[in-house]
């Protein structure tokens, strides 16, 4: 059984139209809920073994942040291959994994997210910023994931129904 954590970048800003999407920073909101979404990793006792992140300057920022709050000692695999892309790379990128991972967390955009929650799932969820979703998947191996693998959602997270402010 290996698990897979979806999360969604957080709020990021929209206060400098000069940049383009990709180096779109975090706001205020976004560089506080990120870490708070770390601390609930943590907590959780769901610290991954590896984060892969989408190479998108608010989903890395989300990424580190996570790293800093939920103590995960490892590296951020940052991947091109994960910014406005389709759910195919998502799995590409999951069946190369070494098989040493038992957890990997990704950190990525919508509409992707919610699609990959979707598909392997069943469940339509709104994956709004900095949202985390825990999915076990019946497989013993990365490679083996596929399409047509059926998960378990066990639990999804947003800074709305964790925190009050």
């Amino acid at each position: 059984m290996k698990t897979l954590l979806i999360m969604r970048h957080a709020k990021s800003s929209w206060n400098y139209p000069e940049l383009s999407d990709y180096d779109r920073p975090l706001n205020g909101r976004g560089k506080r809920e990120a870490p708070r979404m770390g601390k609930h990793l943590r907590q959780e006792g769901l610290v991954p073994d590896m984060i892969l992140t989408s190479s998108a300057k608010r989903a890395r920022s989300t990424a580190n942040r996570v790293v800093k709050a939920s103590g995960y000692a490892g590296k951020v695999k940052k991947l091109d291959a994960l910014y406005d892309t389709v759910l195919g790379a998502y799995f590409k990128t999951l069946q190369v994994q070494p098989e040493k991972y038992q957890s990997v967390m990704v950190v990525g955009h919508n509409p992707t997210m919610e699609q990959l929650v979707e598909h392997l799932t069943g469940h339509i969820k709104l994956m709004p910023t900095a949202a985390l979703a825990h999915i076990e998947l019946p497989i013993e191996r990365w490679e083996t994931l596929d399409l047509y693998t059926k998960a378990t959602l066990v639990n999804l997270w947003t800074p709305k129904t964790l925190f009050t402010d």
